[in-house]
């Protein structure tokens, strides 16, 4: 198909879109629900089929992980918009006689990544749907049946409830070309992806909610029981083949403990890579001539790893971990590896550790996530204060915990906001309310709060 035609049916895409969205724009809250519960319900129902769908077109991640994912993810999404208000008055301000009410944005363009073909359109149109609003999905090359299947399940859901069924769509012809049309004739958009998409999104002239890079920096602390922290480590790192963005990427140990917390992790199945000769061989593995990292790794099980890049890993490894000869820009292997490699380093205080953390992730990562192991309140804070991240994850395996969980208070999402640190519109954990415009309405205060000018020194 010529662009030309491709252009001329994302117009007609986002057509459609638009008329429906304007039939769903004052619908009710009991429908708008219906809506967003609808399109989660049917991901955790079908959770044995999408998942593997996923692992095979993106071919890459883990089956059972993506089943998780997509039962987990699923459920806890809607557990945490269920209750909320999003139609109408949505918040009475007393105190100050305001009142806020929701209105839908429009139609919202979804960027979907290679490695969250699933989960991340699922979040995306429950948000979209729960607010009002139309949701147009652009699927990576790699993802395109995944997509195509879900908006067909999703549609059905859609016209189960009497609703359109154009709230829900996807491109049917997958260009980067296509893809940059669509942002340009959407109201609002998502972006989750690489740098580049995110990029492109905030090029569009549209609002735009993009997502930074990860290159997650861990520390365990001196007070922290080192089989615990290796065990979420290693599931944080392992979870989906370390395709999660939030998963640990480097962990800074004590210096005298480092050589027990290595023996510690090859217990809970890590494989451990001794010396320079072997430690560079993986370095040149993952980062070919120390450019972007090798698209031959990436989603591969630690196993898999090994045996692309030539060196024998024993079955059943979870984790393949390594020490960098420096940290920050120094080595690659303080950069973000979308595969289960870890790199362990020690470091001194607790505050060089940190120091440590800042320059790795001035290197690349700033503005994602950090974690941290330890039972000092003062420790968690001081780490949290010197980085410039959006999460601090305390005494939780990253990778499966800072999107949301069960085990902690923040927001379910696959769509990570790192603020201007990373180049975003937002920090924190993107959601419905980012799908909202919000009308204000004020009354006068029965008498001036500032009646008088020399009040406001007081």
């Amino acid at each position: 198909m010529s662009e030309e035609k491709k252009m001329a049916g994302v117009a007609e895409l986002v057509a459609r879109s638009r008329a429906a969205q304007k039939q769903f724009e004052f619908a009710t809250q009991e429908q708008a629900d219906a809506a967003a519960r609808a399109v989660c319900k049917i991901v955790f129902d079908n959770a044995q089929t999408l998942g593997p769908m996923a692992a095979e077109e993106s071919r890459m991640g883990c089956e059972a992980d993506k089943i998780a994912k997509c039962r987990n993810k699923s459920a806890l999404i809607w557990k945490s918009i269920k209750d909320k208000k999003t139609v109408g008055v949505i918040r009475r301000i007393e105190e100050k006689r305001m009142l806020e009410v929701a209105k839908p944005v429009g139609v919202v363009a979804a960027v979907i990544p290679s490695t969250n073909p699933v989960v991340t359109p699922m979040g995306n149109a429950a948000s979209a749907l729960k607010t009002r609003n139309s949701i147009i999905f652009a699927p990576h090359p790699r993802a395109v049946k995944c997509t195509a299947l879900l908006v067909e399940m999703f549609q059905a859901e859609l016209e189960k409830l009497g609703l359109p069924k154009d709230l829900i769509l996807g491109l049917e012809e997958v260009s980067i070309e296509a893809t940059g049309e669509l942002m340009s004739a959407a109201d609002v958009i998502v972006a989750t992806g690489g740098p580049g998409m995110v990029k492109a999104a905030y090029s569009s002239g549209k609002p735009s909610l993009g997502v930074g890079q990860g290159n997650v920096q861990c520390i365990v602390d001196r007070d922290a029981d080192l089989k615990d922290a290796a065990a979420k480590i290693i599931l944080g790192r392992s979870f989906d083949n370390g395709l999660i963005c939030l998963g640990e990427q480097t962990a800074f140990i004590p210096e005298e403990k480092f050589d027990e917390f290595v023996r510690e992790f090859k217990a809970q199945g890590a494989f451990y890579v001794e010396g320079a000769e072997q430690t560079a061989k993986l370095r040149e593995g993952i980062f070919p001539g120390g450019g972007p990292i090798s698209r031959e790794v990436v989603g591969l099980s630690a196993e898999q790893v090994g045996e692309k890049i030539g060196i024998q890993v024993p079955a059943g490894t979870r984790v393949i971990a390594a020490t960098a000869e420096k940290v920050g820009s120094g080595d690659d292997l303080c950069r973000e590896k979308l595969c289960p490699v870890i790199n362990l380093m020690p470091y001194g205080s607790f505050e060089e550790g940190v120091a440590k953390m800042v320059e790795n992730l001035e290197f690349e990562g700033k503005g994602h996530s950090i974690a941290v192991h330890s039972n000092t309140p003062e420790h968690v804070e001081y780490a949290a204060i010197q980085c410039s991240v959006s999460r601090c994850i305390v005494n939780q395996p990253a990778g499966t915990t800072g999107g949301g969980s069960p085990t902690n208070g923040f927001t379910p999402t696959t769509t990570l906001g790192c603020g201007s640190w990373g180049n975003n519109s937002f920090s924190g954990n993107f959601n419905y309310e980012h799908l909202m415009n919000i009308t204000r309405v004020g009354y006068p205060y029965e008498e001036s709060y500032l009646p008088d000018p020399e009040m406001a020194w007081d």
